[in-house]
């Protein structure tokens, strides 16, 4: 239960670690111009976006890991189960002696023998 939380949590930062990294601002042209990240905005300031965007990608970096390393510790404290375990205790059987005297069969039947194939003809280099 709680290793499902975990990983939707880790999905869902992912995911905006990838946005918030790629609304950050590059040499050329960027896909933070396409929000208009050009120019001086309101909601910001003159420099403010990239403030923002760059301490929410530092926040959700150490997110990710913080719960990277969570997520593995719980992962592997978590018990186990295979699906092959239940398996291999109903087929295991008593094999049972054949009596005295009488030959043992074995258990799937002897391939057929096919007949051989016609090789070619080697030929001749002039």
């Amino acid at each position: 239960m709680l290793s499902n939380i975990l990983l939707v949590l880790h999905v869902i930062v992912a995911g905006l670690l990838v946005v918030a990294i790629l609304l950050q601002a590059g040499k050329g042209s960027d896909l933070g111009a396409v929000f208009g990240g050009g120019g001086s905005q309101a909601l910001f300031g003159a420099a403010g976006p990239m403030d923002f965007i760059k301490k929410a990608t530092i926040v959700l970096a150490a997110l990710f890991m913080i719960i990277s390393l969570f997520l593995g510790y719980v992962v592997k404290t978590k018990p186990t189960r295979s699906i092959m375990t239940p398996a291999a205790k109903t087929q295991t059987t008593k094999a049972v002696p054949a009596p005295a005297g009488q030959p043992v069969m074995p258990a799937a039947p002897a391939p057929q023998q096919s007949a051989p194939v016609p090789q070619a003809a080697p030929s001749q280099s002039k």
